[in-house]
């Protein structure tokens, strides 16, 4: 008799060892480099490094995957579009300007506070303290707007969340004088911020080489919380009702509840990268937080792949580097070449746009997709190609 033989099919969890791995690997590569090998060399690779991936760009880069896996869970997992995420990295930012300087001079509270800000006024607690705040701040905001909005759909829901993106750093950039009471120092921003308390210098002798432990601590966490949440409960619901809300409602999926859910922890993350993005800044700007973000963090979802954390952390990295440092120093390059004086980086949202054109028509699903999500576009692909066949 003869037996049938199942398909072998790679394990999901299989996978995200592998790239667990590769990430770990990835990273203590990369900290051993700028900490103890690029400095070393010679002037020419050395200048060609800070050119084309200084330290300050690999750091600025993972505070940019921090933010892009909470937008994830919010648009890749729930399936809500958000177009106003801008305005939780800027309350998480805020939140380390009041919590980690001399801002608020009234008061004087030192809570675990580094060595250098013992003798000054204002609010001083730790930055592992700030982050949960921070993060707490912007999930109890993200409730607040979530509640009166998620009721929408689609388009309404996008528009009105665009309009909370552009109301929120407006309120900062305006904020030196709320009825005679100073939320955010207006244009002049609030610097210096405090330093992260690290004893020792243990994890390096440079800026660069305990920012970026840091960051990459954080990145994992938010990886990890993403993958456990996407395996439970909460993050099946959240992908039934991405995929038909009607019939998870009909299942008995709470949908408010559930998405405000998804709104709460994305918010969350948005405030931890907010916190890390201060720090690495020292300081915290109005005129940083404008709706191109939103845009550059939705980008970096839909290239990547949503639903996928792997994808979203390739997707998040790659546009990272070239709006920051890849588009200016090949524009650099070509410059230098020809003896021409093109600004290349002012077509950045030229190139974005342009990819993301060639992205939707070509590979919906992203470069790397979530598997679920791609059966569910190639299902639809294939239908129409049957339709079209039988006529």
């Amino acid at each position: 008799m003869m037996k049938l033989r199942r398909s072998k099919t790679p394990k999901a969890g299989a996978s995200h060892k592998k790239w667990t791995i590769g990430f770990s690997i990835a990273a203590l590569s990369i900290w051993i480099f700028y900490t103890y090998i690029m400095y070393n060399l010679p002037d020419g690779p050395q200048t060609i490094f800070q050119n084309w991936l200084p330290p300050t760009t690999v750091n600025e880069a993972m505070v940019w995957v921090i933010c892009a896996l909470g937008l994830n869970i919010v648009v890749g997992y729930a399936g809500l579009l958000d177009l106003g995420f801008v305005a939780f990295w800027a309350i998480g930012g805020y939140s380390a300007g009041w919590f980690m300087s001399a801002f608020f001079r009234q008061v004087n509270i030192h809570i675990f506070s580094p060595s250098d800000a013992a003798d000054q006024p204002g609010i001083h607690l730790t930055f592992w303290a700030v982050l949960g705040v921070g993060g707490i701040i912007c999930a109890i905001f993200g409730i607040i707007i979530g509640a009166p909005t998620l009721r929408l759909k689609s388009d309404y829901l996008a528009l009105v969340t665009l309009g909370f993106g552009e109301i929120i750093p407006q309120v900062f950039t305006n904020g030196e004088n709320i009825a005679g009471f100073n939320l955010s120092n207006g244009t002049k921003g609030i610097s210096p911020i405090d330093n992260v308390a690290v004893p020792g210098k243990i994890l390096g002798p440079f800026d660069f080489s305990w920012k970026f432990a840091i960051f990459v601590f954080l990145t994992a966490i938010m990886v990890f919380v993403s993958l456990r949440l996407r395996k439970g409960r909460l993050g099946r619901a959240w992908l039934a009702i991405r995929e038909d809300e009607l019939a998870a409602s009909m299942m008995g999926v709470p949908l408010m509840s559930t998405k405000l859910a998804a709104y709460a922890v994305g918010a969350f993350s948005g405030g931890v990268g907010g916190v890390a993005f201060a720090t690495h800044v020292n300081g915290i700007f109005a005129d940083r937080f404008n709706f191109s973000i939103s845009i550059i963090l939705l980008a970096m979802v839909v290239l990547g792949g949503m639903g996928n954390v792997w994808g979203v952390m390739v997707g998040a990295l790659l546009i990272a580097w070239i709006n920051s440092t890849g588009l200016p120093a090949f524009g650099d390059l070509v410059n230098n070449t020809f003896n021409t004086s093109i600004n290349f980086p002012s077509y950045n949202f030229l190139l974005f746009g342009g990819v993301l054109i060639l992205m939707m028509l070509y590979k919906r699903e992203g470069m790397i997709p979530e598997s679920r999500l791609k059966a569910i576009l190639h299902e639809s692909d294939d239908e129409t190609s049957n339709l079209g066949g039988s006529h």
